[in-house]
């Protein structure tokens, strides 16, 4: 019996040919393929560069409605209802409704007619800011473009006032802006507003003996300005404004920044229809 060649027994010692194939030494290691590397995952899609920043939903603001016509009030709760950042939690038909839903309901704004039967929004808005714990912010709605009743109502210390002609979105955001708790001013309206016989407020100017930076404050507030604004005209500091803005009402006597104007027009220091 012949032997087995040694040659042989070494090649079948070392297995099929593929195991040491020359192709496959030469094969790069595939945690190392660049086309790998960049691949996206499967299902994935191509990737998408990230889209503008949202802009944030606005606080929720919660409102009662307070006029004399119903059909006023449902359309009034229906389209601000639809508005974002406002819940309308009731309706008032006269300012007796108002001062009791005021106080059961607690909402952040009342949306205040002026001119209703039993009790009008002046007197309503007089007895919520006095009578009601923590009370709402009051924000005088008219039809009537010149009306004393809507100065008397930002006297008795109501945040601000809008017109029933405005759009519904501007209505919405002057109610925002109050809940946040700033006043709303239209300068234009208001100067429409003021009228020829002066409200038992027009003699607090002389008697308040402002410094000149003071009525300076007073006559930029009368335009609308915001306090960044009016310290960005005069090139003073915020904090500035704010300590001027205080002292003008403290020296007033006014309920807010809306009061004080009304006073700066009722008292001649701003002249209607001329720049302040």
């Amino acid at each position: 019996m012949t032997a087995p060649h040694p040659r042989a027994e070494a090649a079948e010692a070392a297995g099929p040919a593929e195991a040491a194939g020359p192709a496959e030494a030469a094969r790069p290691a595939e945690a190392a393929r660049p086309a790998e590397a960049a691949r996206p995952a499967e299902g994935a899609g191509p990737a998408e560069a990230p889209g503008p920043a949202k802009a944030p939903e606005p606080a929720e603001a919660s409102l009662l409605i307070a006029d004399d016509d119903e059909v006023t009030r449902s359309g009034l709760r229906l389209l601000l209802g639809a508005q974002p950042g406002i819940t309308v939690v009731g309706e008032a038909a006269d300012g007796v409704e108002a001062l009791e839903l005021a106080r059961l309901l607690r909402p952040d704004v009342v949306l205040m007619d002026v001119r209703m039967p039993r009790c009008d929004g002046i007197e309503a808005t007089r007895r919520i800011l006095a009578e009601v714990p923590d009370p709402p912010k009051v924000m005088v709605i008219t039809t009537f473009e010149s009306d004393s009743h809507v100065t008397a109502a930002l006297t008795a210390g109501a945040s601000g006032f809008v017109l029933k002609r405005f759009p519904v979105a501007r209505i919405a955001q002057a109610v925002r802006i109050v809940a946040a708790g700033e006043e709303i001013l239209f300068p234009a309206d208001l100067r429409r507003m003021v009228t020829a016989r002066p409200l038992d407020s027009a003699d607090a100017l002389p008697a308040a003996a402002l410094t000149p930076r003071e009525e300076a404050v007073l006559r930029l507030m009368s335009t609308g300005r915001s306090n960044p604004d009016i310290a960005h005209a005069l090139t003073v500091s915020l904090e500035t404004v704010k300590t001027h803005v205080g002292n003008v009402l403290t020296k007033l006597g006014a309920q807010n920044r809306t009061h004080a104007v009304v006073i700066a027009y009722e008292s001649g220091l701003v002249v209607p229809g001329l720049p302040g």
